[in-house]
């Protein structure tokens, strides 16, 4: 599978096959799901610890480091969709809607090149 040529919805349903294929559905409640993602998450946060700018630089340049980020980050994606998929979210309808918020809290004219919070911006 390649971005370029899948969908949301056929990595959900790749997900709920191989999930039901080993009957984990007794497992995987919202709770348990939202653990997971964090666990990974802290996981992909470890790597770059104490690292400088041009430390993490060099990570994405060493096939080996970029595979373990890769792979820190394909095990946030498979609890966010597992979770999204057990429970009727649509990923898609989600992003756009926390994108079109943020369009408004962080108005081009205000927000390019800055790192401010939307509270800390002139509006």
């Amino acid at each position: 599978m390649k971005d370029s040529h899948t969908t949301v919805f056929k990595l959900k349903e790749r997900i709920r096959r191989f999930c039901e294929d080993r009957e984990w559905d007794s497992y995987h409640n919202a709770k348990d799901l939202a653990i997971g993602i964090s666990s990974e998450a802290s996981e992909l946060l470890e790597i770059f610890r104490f690292k400088s700018e041009k430390e993490v630089e060099e990570m994405f340049e060493s096939g080996r480091k970029k595979k373990e980020i890769g792979e820190e980050i394909a095990d946030i994606l498979f609890f966010s969709l597992r979770l999204a998929q057990k429970y009727d979210l649509d990923v898609a309808e989600q992003l756009e809607r926390v994108v079109e918020k943020n369009e408004k809290r962080y108005p081009v004219e205000k927000a390019r090149g800055s790192n401010k919070k939307y509270g800390e911006l002139e509006l």
